[in-house]
């Protein structure tokens, strides 16, 4: 006699053997994964540190949670489900997350980047240090606000030249519409050099 497997009673639901191995839904999509599969101690990935080592207790463990705390129709329909998890969790890795982050850069390299960049390439204590041309890295950090007439910027980004790389902090507000720079600072710290393009 076949042995039967029921869902949804806890530690009683034994997990069956083709369900055993690794939930890449809830180790990409944790939380939220715990939540819509009723395993609630997946919001330990709020507490810091632990959190680190949750994400993998989840993959670890996450088919035989899911299986005790929910009901499933069959074992088809579990593994129907789980895969749907894992591939929400692949496209927002692979596909929310990039766009959102090319986004924010791009929003980042309006006028105040583009002024600085030219600033920073016309300076000659800064081609001298990394060699020309000098090429800023496609990732923009920092912050943006701005309104019809006023704003302010600060940003951080990698340059690099045929000599050398560094980093530069760029602080500019912009002023009745003009962007206008205030502080460009290039530095490298492993070499402690640091060069004042704007003061």
């Amino acid at each position: 006699m076949e042995k039967e497997y029921i869902s949804g009673l806890g530690k009683e639901s034994e997990l069956p053997p083709e369900l055993k191995g690794w939930n890449w839904g809830a180790f990409l999509m944790n939380w939220i994964w715990g939540i819509g599969n009723s395993t609630y101690i997946a919001l330990l990935m709020f507490v810091p540190v632990v959190n680190l080592v949750m994400l993998f207790v989840l993959g670890a463990k996450g088919n035989k949670w899911a299986w005790q705390n929910r009901i499933w129709r069959d074992v088809e329909h579990f593994k129907r489900v789980q895969r749907k998890w894992a591939l929400s969790g692949l496209v927002i890795i692979f596909i929310v997350i990039p766009l959102f982050i090319f986004s924010i850069t791009a929003m980042l390299k309006g006028e105040a980047y583009e002024l600085a960049v030219n600033e920073i390439s016309q300076n000659s204590e800064v081609i001298e240090y990394l060699g020309s041309p000098i090429t800023p890295s496609f990732f923009v950090a920092g912050e943006i606000s701005y309104s019809s007439d006023s704003g302010e910027a600060s940003l951080g980004f990698s340059i690099e030249g045929p000599k050398q790389e560094a980093d530069v902090f760029v602080h500019a507000l912009k002023e009745q519409g003009v962007w206008v720079l205030k502080e460009i600072v290039v530095y490298n710290q492993q070499d402690n050099v640091q060069i004042i393009v704007i003061d």
